[in-house]
C-alpha cells in the first residue's frame, strides 16, 4: 500500500525518497527540494568564478620569489668556491714554473759575476774556461728543459648529487616535527666552550684545547690547539670566506683549508659577547648590561661602520645574550636582570626598529646559556 508524503498536511502520494532531507515525498514537494538544491548551485558557481580569477592572477613569480633567491644564493655561492679553487691551483702552476725559472736565474747570476771576478783579475785559466764553459752548456740544457716543460692535468668531473638541494612545499607555521631525528652525539667537555658555527662543508667546535672542523658525518678533519682568551661566539662569513670567532677581548679569522688564525688587530679591543654576519656586516655585542650592537664593514679592511648603545638596544638592567642575522633582520635574545626574564626580538638590520618582541616562558637562571638561530623549514 502506497505511503503518504511526509511533508505535513501533505495528502499526496508519496513518490520517492528525497536525497535531500531524506524522507519519502509527493512529486511536487520532490521538485520544490529539487529547485531548492539547485539554487544552492548558483552560489557555489561564483566561488569558483572567484577562485578561477585569482588563479589567473596569480603572480607564480612572487611567490617563488623567496625560494628562486636562495637558490640563486646558493648558485653564486658555488660559483665562487669553484673559482676560489681554480685560482689556487692555477696559482700553484705559476708557483711550479716559478720555482725553476728562479732556480735558472739565481745560477745565471752565479755564473754571471764569476766571469766578471775573473775578467777583473785576468788570471783565468785553462781550467777556469773549461768549467765555465761546461756550467752554461748545463745551464743551456736547463734552459730548453724549462721551455718545454709540460704538466700533467688531472682532473674530475664535478658530481653534483640530487641530495644537495631539496625542495618541499611547507606552511607558513613551522612545524618542528619536520625536522629530522638525531643523527650523532659529540661528546663536549666542561673545558670546552659552548659556541659552534658552519658553512655548508664544516661544523666549527672548540674541542679542549682544540678548535676543530666536523665534516658533515661528523669527523674530524682539521683541529688546531686553542691557546688565546675564552671563545664567547663563532659565525661564518661567505664574503671573507672565513670563520669568525669572537673571543673575551678579540675578534679572530679562521682559514678553514690552513687552520691560520688572524687577530683583527684593527678593531678596538672591547668586552665582546655575541656576533653575526650579514654578506656586508659583522654585528658583534658588547658583554654587560645595557649592551651595546657594534657595525663592522666585511668589505676590503675591516672598519667601524656605527655603534648602537642603549636605550635603543636595550634597557640599562639588561644584556643581550645571543645575536642572529637572517633576511635584512636580526634576533635579539635579551635577559632582564631585574625581573628574571627572557625574550626574543626581531628588529631591522638597518635600523634596529623592533618589528616583534616574544616574552618567553623560560627560568632565566644566571649559568645558563641561550642561542637562537634561522631554520629553514
Amino acid at each position: 500500500m502506497s505511503s503518504l508524503c511526509s511533508i505535513e498536511r501533505c495528502t499526496r502520494t508519496s513518490r520517492g525518497l528525497c536525497d535531500c532531507c531524506q524522507q519519502n515525498l509527493c512529486l511536487q514537494h520532490l521538485n520544490e527540494h529539487n529547485a531548492l538544491l539547485t539554487v544552492q548551485l548558483n552560489p557555489l558557481t561564483d566561488e569558483i568564478n572567484t577562485l578561477r580569477d585569482r588563479l589567473k592572477t596569480l603572480n607564480i613569480q612572487k611567490t617563488i620569489a623567496d625560494s628562486r633567491q636562495k637558490l640563486e644564493q646558493w648558485r653564486q655561492n658555488c660559483y665562487k668556491k669553484i673559482d676560489c679553487f681554480f685560482e689556487q691551483k692555477c696559482q700553484e702552476l705559476d708557483q711550479l714554473i716559478n720555482e725553476k725559472v728562479s732556480q735558472q736565474r739565481e745560477e745565471l747570476n752565479q755564473i754571471y759575476l764569476k766571469i766578471i771576478e775573473l775578467i777583473n783579475a785576468q788570471e783565468a785559466t785553462r781550467q777556469d774556461i773549461d768549467l765555465l764553459t761546461s756550467t752554461i752548456r748545463q745551464l743551456e740544457r736547463n734552459m730548453n728543459n724549462i721551455e718545454q716543460t709540460c704538466f700533467t692535468i688531472d682532473t674530475r668531473p664535478l658530481l653534483i648529487d640530487d641530495t644537495l638541494i631539496f625542495i618541499k612545499t611547507t606552511e607558513h607555521e613551522l612545524d618542528l616535527s619536520t625536522l629530522s631525528p638525531i643523527y650523532k652525539t659529540v661528546h663536549h667537555s666542561e673545558e670546552s666552550f659552548r659556541s659552534l658555527t658552519s658553512n655548508n662543508r664544516y661544523l666549527l667546535i672548540h674541542q679542549y684545547p682544540n678548535l676543530c672542523l666536523f665534516d658533515r658525518e661528523m669527523n674530524i678533519v682539521k683541529q688546531m690547539l686553542w691557546s688565546y682568551d675564552a671563545i664567547q661566539d663563532m659565525c661564518w662569513s661567505s664574503t671573507l670566506d672565513r670563520f669568525i670567532v669572537l673571543g673575551e677581548n678579540n675578534i679572530f679569522l679562521i682559514n678553514e683549508n690552513t687552520m691560520s688564525i688572524d687577530n683583527m688587530n684593527t678593531i678596538e679591543e672591547r668586552n665582546w659577547k655575541s656576533c653575526t654576519c650579514s654578506d656586508t656586516v659583522l654585528f658583534a655585542s658588547t658583554n654587560g648590561w645595557a649592551s651595546s650592537i657594534i657595525e663592522f664593514n666585511l668589505y676590503s679592511a675591516i672598519e667601524l661602520i656605527r655603534e648602537w648603545e642603549y636605550p635603543i638596544t636595550c634597557s640599562k638592567d639588561e644584556i643581550i645574550h645571543d645575536i642572529a642575522y637572517n633576511n635584512e633582520n636580526l634576533a635579539l635574545i635579551v635577559k632582564n636582570k631585574s625581573e628574571m626574564s627572557l625574550r626574543i626580538e626581531l628588529r631591522c638590520a638597518k635600523t634596529l626598529d623592533c618589528i616583534w618582541l616574544l616574552q618567553l616562558d623560560i627560568e632565566c637562571l644566571y649559568n645558563t646559556a641561550f642561542c637562537c638561530c634561522s631554520l629553514t623549514c
